[in-house]
């Protein structure tokens, strides 16, 4: 499942910002499956003629990730470890740091990068939820994130219920879900095109 999501982080990419209109791209990764689905996505990107550059301070010690960045290095995709610097050299950012089972409290090193996020004019695609948010209910009320609003949201699977409190562009991916699980939660299947594992759909008017 991994691997098909950071695909269709790549395609929404694509779609976002192709490579004639820049090819860098900066890649905020964080320890979890997020922060995989970003390194997967880095892969794919580079494979479409991007340049991506990788922001991951945190590592994960679990084998799956060490391989996904080992595969990066294979290709000599570089790793950035001052995130300033390296949004100062990129035209378009993926936020990967944090998703699905975020909650509590922003931790170092994250609070200035998503201090950085927001306050970019660089376009940001955020995977599943923007970094800080709450699954539920949105951005927090304070703190790092509370202003925050990337330019494209990708929901992974099928919309989260914080998609009621964002208002960008909006994407569906990854082609995971049966019509029986979508009847049984009452979700909206989009409807893809093709070979594409994203979609791109409205905010509002769909069935989370």
């Amino acid at each position: 499942l991994m691997e098909l999501a950071g695909l269709s982080v790549s395609q929404a990419v694509f779609k976002l910002h192709p490579p004639s209109k820049g090819s860098r791209v900066l890649v905020a990764c964080g320890p979890g499956n997020n922060g995989g689905d970003g390194l997967v996505a880095a892969r794919h990107l580079w494979h479409y003629g991007y340049k991506p550059t990788i922001y991951y301070p945190k590592q994960s010690k679990n084998e799956l990730y060490q391989r996904l960045k080992k595969q990066l290095e294979d290709l000599t995709i570089p790793f950035e470890n001052d995130f300033g610097k390296a949004i100062g050299e990129t035209d378009h950012i993926v936020d990967a740091i944090f998703g699905f089972s975020f909650s509590g409290e922003v931790r170092e090193p994250f609070p200035s990068v998503i201090e950085a996020l927001e306050k970019t004019r660089i376009p940001v695609l955020a995977v599943d939820a923007p970094s800080s948010w709450n699954i539920e209910t949105g951005p927090p009320e304070s703190g790092p994130g509370r202003q925050y609003s990337p330019d494209a949201l990708i929901s992974l699977t099928a919309p989260k219920p914080l998609l009621k409190m964002y208002r960008g562009r909006h994407f569906v991916g990854g082609r995971f879900l049966s019509q029986a699980m979508a009847e049984k939660y009452n979700l909206d299947i989009p409807p893809y095109e093709g070979l594409d594992q994203v979609v791109e759909v409205p905010v509002e008017g769909r069935n989370l």
